[in-house]
C-alpha cells in the first residue's frame, strides 16, 4: 500500500542476507586479528633470533707465565675490540643491539706496579652491527664530524703483585670519555690479566645518551623503542711498545 506522499513501503530485510553480512564482518575481523597476531609473532621472533654477541670479557686463561718486566709502555694490538650495547624493545619483547669494531688503538704505561697513564681510541666509523654498517648509529653520534671516541685515564691504578704474577684482577678506574664532541668523567669497571708477553684488559662504561648529546635513532614508531642509555665495551690486547 502506498503512502500519501507517493512513496512505496520498503519490504523488510531478508533474514538470510543480514545473517550473511554479519558472517562476512566476523570473518573479516577474525582475519585482521589473525594478521595482527602473526605480525606480533614475526616481530618477536625477529628480535629474539637476532644474533647478540656476548659482552666483551677476558679470553680464556692461557698457560704462559710472565715474560719480561711489567713496567714500561704497552700498545694496543691485534685482537682488541670495542663497541656498544643498547637494549631495544618491540611489542614487549627485548633484545640487545650490539656494535663491534677492531679499529682500536692506544697505549698504557705501567710504572712501579701501577697503571699511571692510558689513552684508548676507537674509530666509530668502523663500528658494525651483525657485520653491517648502521647509518642510524653514524647519524646519532655524528661520526662525520666526530669519528673517534677516546678514553683518557684520570688517576693511577694499582695493579698489585697478583697481576704481575699472572692472576686476574678486578679494579675500578676513573677517567674521561670523549664522545660526539663532548667530554665527561666516567667510572670504568675493568678486569685484567698478564698472559706471557701480553696484557689483557676488558671493561665497560655506562653511557647515558643525553649526557653526550646523542640523539636516539628515528623510525622505531609506537610499537618499538630504544633505551636512552647503553654500555660502551672494550677488550684490549697489549704488547710492549
Amino acid at each position: 500500500m502506498a503512502h500519501r506522499t507517493g512513496q512505496k513501503t520498503l519490504p523488510p530485510p531478508t533474514p538470510g542476507r543480514a545473517s550473511r553480512k554479519r558472517h562476512w564482518r566476523r570473518w573479516i575481523a577474525a582475519g585482521v586479528a589473525g594478521l595482527v597476531v602473526l605480525l606480533v609473532l614475526a616481530v618477536g621472533l625477529f628480535i629474539k633470533l637476532q644474533p647478540t654477541p656476548a659482552p666483551l670479557v677476558l679470553p680464556a686463561a692461557g698457560s704462559s707465565g710472565q715474560a719480561g718486566p711489567l713496567d714500561g709502555r704497552w700498545e694496543v694490538t691485534a685482537g682488541s675490540l670495542a663497541g656498544f650495547r643498547v637494549q631495544e624493545t618491540a611489542l614487549g619483547i627485548s633484545n640487545d643491539t650490539v656494535g663491534r669494531t677492531s679499529a682500536v688503538t692506544g697505549a698504557v704505561v705501567v710504572s712501579g706496579g701501577r697503571l699511571t697513564s692510558a689513552a684508548v681510541h676507537v674509530d666509530l666509523t668502523a663500528v658494525t652491527v651483525n657485520g653491517k654498517p648502521q647509518p642510524q648509529f653514524a647519524k646519532s653520534l655524528d661520526t662525520r664530524r666526530y669519528p673517534e671516541a677516546t678514553f683518557i685515564l684520570g688517576q693511577p691504578v694499582t695493579l698489585g703483585s697478583a697481576f704481575a704474577s699472572g692472576a686476574t684482577i678486578a679494579v675500578t678506574a676513573t677517567g674521561r670519555l670523549e664522545l660526539n664532541g663532548t667530554s665527561h668523567p666516567v667510572t670504568v669497571t675493568v678486569s685484567g690479566r698478564r698472559d706471557g708477553t701480553a696484557l689483557q684488559v676488558a671493561g665497560s662504561i655506562p653511557v647515558t645518551f643525553s649526557t653526550w648529546d646523542i640523539t636516539g635513532p628515528s623510525g622505531y614508531g609506537f610499537l618499538a623503542s630504544l633505551a636512552n642509555h647503553g654500555v660502551a665495551e672494550f677488550l684490549l690486547i697489549l704488547h710492549r711498545g
